[in-house]
């Protein structure tokens, strides 16, 4: 490791995710049931979005300003992804144009607006292929850029290569062999990506997905009826569903005794471990994608 690295030393605000990663994985020792430890990949620490989506958002726009100009970028999004992208096309005098399905909570679009995106709320209750291809045929029609995070490849590639790869080799540093891999399913970008990498370098875990409950929204993931692109070349061992209420409990138990501010799919997540963990002893990773701070609406609602 160069020493500018190691002492986390960037020359411009583009080079923070690169000098940051690898994001920590890191015992939770306070959770962990007698017979069940629990791990998890801490993705809210990511510079931009405090997100999981810093990864493809910065992969998906420098690889393509590279090839093209861009004047305006036109995303669809239900928050971390289109912060991340927001302020990074900042650092490249690019304008941004997001589209939120109907449920993305206000904060979300109070930072969006506050970091210089043109917010458009739409009438879609998730995002659906349909909210995608609305959002990719304006752009087509107007002149815009669609990076797309849904069904760019890039996405699953920077997962891949990175989030994959730098879970692996702390599990081999630390000397962990995991029994469970609980992730959830957004694009299904990292899920399907690190399921793939962990088949190549024949790692023997039950991979987990998690998907919010029929009827339940659950910002950052989805169910798989939504048919997101990965996910189905390389399927996860198991789904498990998990409501609104059981995300904020995990959200809410997290903070209060590990004294991580996470936020709801990790908190969904989280959930998903104690479910399996009754009956299901072994060592269990998961991975942490957001911060608390963009779902103050959903806790204010439960604490006042």
């Amino acid at each position: 490791m160069s020493k500018i690295k190691e002492l986390r030393i960037a020359f411009s605000t583009q080079e923070l995710l690169e000098i940051m990663l690898p994001t920590p994985l890191v015992r939770l020792k306070n959770v962990s049931r007698k017979n069940a430890e629990l791990w998890a990949k801490l993705e809210y620490l990511n510079p931009y979005s405090n997100s999981v989506k810093d990864r493809p958002a910065h992969k998906l726009l420098f690889t393509t300003t590279k090839k093209e100009k861009i004047n305006e970028l036109m995303e669809a999004s239900s928050g971390n992804f289109s912060i991340a992208l927001t302020l990074l096309a900042n650092t490249l005098g690019i304008k941004t144009t997001i589209f939120l399905p109907k449920p993305t909570p206000k904060t979300t679009e109070i930072l969006l607006k506050a970091f210089g995106a043109n917010v458009v709320r739409t009438e879609f209750e998730t995002i659906s292929k349909e909210m995608v291809d609305y959002v990719k045929e304006i752009a087509s029609k107007e002149g815009k850029t669609n990076l797309n995070q849904f069904e760019n490849d890039l996405n699953f590639q920077m997962h891949y290569e990175t989030t994959a790869r730098e879970l692996y080799q702390q599990i081999l540093h630390a000397n962990i062999k995991p029994d469970y891999l609980i992730i959830g399913v957004g694009t299904s970008g990292t899920i399907a990506a690190i399921t793939r990498y962990f088949h190549e370098k024949n790692v023997k875990t039950k991979i987990i997905g998690v998907q919010p409950a029929k009827g339940e929204k659950i910002p950052g993931i989805k169910r798989l009826e939504t048919q997101p692109k990965w996910i189905f070349q390389y399927m996860p061992d198991e789904m498990i569903d998990i409501t609104r209420k059981q995300a904020i409990d995990g959200l809410l138990e997290i903070a209060r005794k590990e004294g991580l501010p996470i936020g709801l799919s990790s908190g969904a997540v989280y959930h998903a471990y104690k479910l399996l963990s009754e009956n299901n002893p072994g060592t269990y990773i998961t991975i942490f994608p957001d911060h608390t701070y963009k779902y103050t609406e959903a806790l204010e609602k439960i604490l006042t």
